[in-house]
């Protein structure tokens, strides 16, 4: 095995080579492999043990184990404690979770802090395969059926090249030492379950299961870089990008053949769990909208509309002087005429007609204003409705307000109550600037 995991290094990961390296070493088989396979390859290496603290006086002989190696093997060795079940309850976490924040973060310390390359852990062939019939149970389609990376960001895996079986045998005729986990033979978490019970039974079933499962991996994982390609090439005719906001063309998704495999790839970053609604949205009514923790898609007339949930502005901006630059840049001044025709952008109004200091507002529920050709007065919300406005335009409108009262919804529609005429003594003009 060591001349294979050598030529794998020199192979596929030869990046490694002159790095210094952080290994994550439990004290179990796979870690403690791993950590003499290094060390017989001339790797410089240091070695990182947590201890949980979750198995008490157990889980304090791992720790008196990976010490006492680390001395007799000159290995620099970094320990800590996590106090795991509280952090895990004060996150509202499982433990298995809270672990693996825990471990991960403090490992990212230990490299920045210790100007270490690489975080390696021993998951190997096996790992994968029970990781992928997780997957498989939890239905997490094609992403979860690759199995583990053997790189991700700062972390790499070198063994998962390996069974269980190898490793095992290469620690007997090694003489290699290690601790077992009690946990590993409780059948409490789902892996252990699919370790006791499933896998065997697969591997009873066809004696080659694991060599079959990595070749159906490595033409999993080459569909998936197909998938992406075409995700990447398609998603450029179909999504524009406006600030914060996409826009995916529900013209241009309706002419593919399969657009609902596209719509997963795209929208499954930003936490969507419901597929089926989203699916829909392509026919339904203008104005719905699916949610996810973070961000909401909306349907509007021609596009399906993705954007950020953001806290809604409820503060009222006082304009002082002539000029106001946030939360929109408004500007002020005389006029000694009204030019027409007049803009979107821009407003002439009776100053006799308005009580400063003038404010900013968005839009709230109950408004209301005088818009020129109705008798009365018109709610702002229908006039939204009327200009068949979407929910993101609607939120970003802003209201310039003089005694409680709307003066203009701002780029949009004046109201009549302080318009300029001729007669006007002192004519004001109101412009939007960018």
């Amino acid at each position: 095995m060591l001349l294979e995991f050598q030529k794998h290094l020199a192979e596929n990961l030869p990046f490694l080579k002159e790095k210094k390296l952080l290994l994550a070493l439990s004290g179990g088989l796979d870690s403690m492999v791993l950590a003499h396979l290094l060390k017989e390859s001339g790797c410089t290496v240091a070695l990182a043990h947590c201890n949980f603290q979750l198995r008490g006086n157990e889980s304090d002989g791992d720790e008196k184990f990976i010490r006492d190696f680390a001395l007799e093997n000159k290995f620099q060795l970094f320990v800590t404690r996590f106090n795991t079940e509280s952090f895990a309850s004060d996150n509202k976490l499982s433990i298995q979770v809270a672990a693996r924040q825990l471990r991960y973060i403090w490992f990212y310390q230990l490299l920045e802090e210790n100007k270490l390359d690489y975080i390696l852990t021993a998951h190997h062939l096996d790992d994968n395969l029970e990781t992928f019939l997780i997957n498989l149970t939890r239905g997490t389609g094609l992403d979860g059926l690759t199995g583990i990376p053997v790189q991700n960001d700062k972390i790499v895996r070198p063994l998962l090249n390996f069974s269980r079986e190898e490793i095992k045998n290469f620690a007997s005729e090694n003489k290699i030492e290690w601790r077992e986990d009690s946990s590993n033979s409780s059948d409490k978490y789902l892996r252990n379950k699919l370790r006791h019970d499933i896998v065997p039974i697969l591997k009873n079933l066809n004696p080659s299961f694991l060599d079959s499962f990595q070749d159906t991996l490595n033409s999993l994982q080459q569909s998936k870089s197909l998938a992406d390609d075409a995700s990447v090439l398609v998603y450029k005719q179909v999504v524009s990008e406006k600030d914060k906001q996409k826009h995916f063309a529900i013209s241009e998704l309706k002419r593919l053949p399969n657009y609902q495999a596209y719509l997963y790839e795209w929208l499954k970053p930003f936490g969507f769990k419901a597929w089926n609604d989203i699916y829909e949205l392509i026919e339904a009514q203008s104005g719905k909208i699916i949610l996810s923790e973070n961000y909401r898609l909306l349907k509007d007339r021609e596009h399906l509309i993705l954007e950020p949930i953001l806290e809604k502005d409820t503060a009222v901006y006082e304009i002082i002087g002539d000029e106001i630059k946030s939360p929109i840049h408004l500007k002020i001044s005389t006029a000694d005429q009204i030019i027409k025709p007049l803009d979107s952008n821009s407003i002439y109004v009776d100053k006799e007609t308005l009580k400063f200091p003038l404010h900013i507002r968005k839009w709230q529920e109950g408004d209301y204003f005088c818009p020129a050709g109705i008798d009365g007065k018109k709610k702002v919300s229908k006039y939204f409705k009327d200009e068949k406005m979407s929910l993101p335009e609607k939120e970003n409108t802003w209201l310039l307000i003089s005694d409680h009262k709307i003066v203009w919804i701002i780029g949009k529609r004046s109201d009549q109550r302080f318009y300029a005429t001729n007669t006007t003594q002192q004519i004001l003009k109101i412009e939007t600037l960018k």
